[in-house]
């Protein structure tokens, strides 16, 4: 006589059918597969071209903010950063204010990868909203947002949302 507690196939079904958890995480390996595989003639992950589109910034960010953004701890980002160091496409410098912090940019070889993933990202991207019934990927975007507890970010003042033009400035 067995003492097992069995739960029913069906609520194998119910999990299956309506586990939010596993739809999100089924979904995001399924965009990870496609960006990673969009992005590698630029010789980039999905998760390089964020990490490296985040230290897209006027000034270099420290690490706390990146992490934030990237939903990651320190020690993650370090890790992550280090295969982007080995290439020449970022430098991690002390921070002059703090010594014990560190401040993260991009090199102006990352910026041209970074350029050249670009174009890449938004085709891929534009295909994926289109694809999208009803136009619904605005919706999708906050409902994602609103259960990772981010706010939606907000234009800079005086700046409109636009595409990339495809030319980078200065080159």
């Amino acid at each position: 006589m067995s003492n097992s507690i069995e739960i029913p196939f069906s609520t194998t079904l119910l999990v299956r059918d309506t586990c939010l958890c596993l739809h999100v995480q089924r979904a995001a390996r399924a965009l990870a597969r496609l960006f990673d595989d969009a992005l590698r003639p630029a010789g980039l992950t999905n998760g390089q071209f964020s990490l490296m589109m985040s230290l897209n910034r006027p000034e270099p960010p420290p690490m706390g903010p990146v992490a934030a953004l990237l939903a990651m701890d320190q020690t993650t980002l370090t890790a992550a950063l280090k295969p982007l160091q080995r290439k020449g496409w970022v430098t991690v410098v002390e921070n002059p204010r703090d010594r014990r912090g560190r401040l993260l940019s991009l090199t102006a070889e990352g910026k041209a990868v970074l350029a050249k993933a670009l174009p890449i990202w938004e085709s891929t991207h534009a295909a994926l909203d289109d694809g999208l019934p009803g136009g619904g990927v605005t919706r999708l975007r906050q409902d994602l947002q609103a259960l990772s507890g981010v706010d939606a970010p907000k234009p800079a003042e005086g700046s409109r949302r636009r595409r990339y033009s495809g030319r980078v400035r200065g080159a």
